[in-house]
């Protein structure tokens, strides 16, 4: 019968851990005020003591206790106990002690309340050592989950804001706009800008402040004699970081729903700017008529989307807040920038 179904994986620090472990509890086993001396039945004794602790941490805890095996893990339990006491009485005793304990049993109790602290010891730092193990395992599964749900998340931005500006590159196209070779140079840097320098988790904001730049360009083609478009932001002196394209998605939408339900009056504002404790405050108002309106601006994947990547990126260092009034919708978004 195979005892472990798969190889024992040990490390350095948990060798170490176990060395430094036995040997405290040794001490405190052994060590007498009135015999200070480490005897030679000690040290065999604490190793019979030691050989059961070392096949419940390492057989019974691994095979049945984590496989959710209660009652076989009691069992061998016992039998583990009752295999050390046997040895304790029957063997080490006779040899060491054959004219005086080694000729009588004692009371089954006396060896339990001997043995079981010590076993329960062992076997308790290890299960603490195991479950630390394990947290770890899972600490570094979500993180692994948080980055592959955040590369998605990404991924799908480009092609959401390459249908909306394809649209309006065939609208211009149709009417034979000259403006169409300045929108397709506007767009072609954007995705230079989303494509290869938006690899990382974080980029400058001076850069998403550029490209936010290139962008309002972009879009304010749409709106152009039926509006107006004002982005303030104050000259960054600090090397700040932020996650790449979450701004975007914002502006995006201010153009989106101005420019579907406005044919003139269109007003866009869009402000950022840095306050104590590296918070930036950024928020973006924009006009739109309710009765020609038919998108709700809490809806779509762009929003879905940021409000994601917020969270993973972000968590309780950031608030979000999208309200609307009688002709405006307002974003406020307000990102702690020290991480």
């Amino acid at each position: 019968m195979r005892l472990i179904n798969k190889p024992l994986k040990i490390s350095l620090s948990e060798v170490i851990f176990q060395l430094v472990l036995h040997l405290v509890v040794f001490v405190f086993y052994a060590y007498s005020r009135h015999n200070p001396q480490f005897e030679v039945y000690e040290i065999i004794s604490f190793l019979n003591y030691m050989m059961g602790g070392l096949i419940i941490n390492y057989w019974l805890l691994p095979s049945y206790l984590y496989a959710k095996k209660y009652l076989p893990f009691f069992l061998y339990f016992i039998v583990v106990v009752a295999v050390v006491i046997l040895i304790e009485e029957g063997i080490i005793e006779n040899i060491f002690f054959p004219d005086t304990r080694g000729k009588k049993i004692i009371a089954l109790s006396y060896n339990l309340l001997q043995i079981l602290p010590i076993l329960g010891i062992l076997s308790g730092f290890k299960f603490a050592w195991d479950a630390l193990g394990k947290e770890k395992e899972m600490e570094e599964l979500r993180n692994t989950i948080k980055e592959s749900e955040l590369q998605f998340l990404k991924s799908q931005i480009n092609p959401h804001f390459l249908f909306n500006n394809l649209n309006n590159i065939y609208a211009h196209a149709i009417e034979n706009s000259p403006q169409t070779p300045t929108i397709i140079l506007e767009l072609s840097s954007v995705l230079r800008y989303m494509l290869y320098e938006c690899k990382a988790q974080y980029v400058p904001l001076s850069k998403e402040i550029e490209q936010l730049n290139n962008f309002i360009n972009l879009n304010n083609l749409q709106i152009e004699g039926r509006g107006g478009v004002t982005f303030t932001h104050q000259d960054l002196t600090q090397d700040y970081r932020i996650a790449p394209l979450i701004l975007m998605v914002f502006v995006e939408n201010a153009f989106k729903h101005s420019s579907s339900s406005q044919t003139e009056d269109i007003k866009i504002a869009i402000d950022m700017q840095i306050i104590a404790e590296d918070d930036l405050v950024f928020s973006c108002t924009n006009t739109y008529l309710a009765e020609t309106n038919t998108q709700d601006i809490n809806s779509g994947i762009g929003l879905e989307n940021v409000r994601k990547r917020l969270q993973l990126l972000y968590p309780e260092a950031h608030e979000l807040t999208i309200s609307r009034s009688k002709n405006e919708y307002q974003v406020y978004l307000k990102m702690n920038l020290s991480n």
